[in-house]
């Protein structure tokens, strides 16, 4: 039987959820280039919240938007951290739970 939080799944996620972050961010550089109305930039910093740190990294480096931008960058940055502690500590409690 396939649960929710099977491997399979979380993988599934993780692609869409970054998938959706680097395109978020690429779509507000071209609204940006477009002097257009831009995405917020709370909306791009919980892509990143829900998973898509990743995603919105790469499309930082590719795109190259955003990167000098304070406080945006350093909220960023956090929520890397914050999400590395909490990866660190769910390994860590499936290696000793086992």
């Amino acid at each position: 039987m396939d649960t929710l939080l099977s491997p399979l799944n979380i993988c599934y996620y993780a692609i869409a959820i970054n998938l959706a972050a680097f395109m978020a961010f690429g779509i507000d550089k071209m609204l940006a280039e477009a002097q257009r109305w831009r995405i917020a930039e709370s909306t791009l910093l919980t892509w990143a919240l829900l998973g898509g740190t990743p995603g919105a990294y790469a499309a930082r480096h590719l795109f190259r938007h955003k990167t000098r931008k304070q406080p945006f960058s350093s909220n960023l940055h956090t929520i890397a951290g914050l999400q590395i502690v909490a990866l660190g500590a769910l390994c860590g409690w499936i290696y000793f739970a086992h």
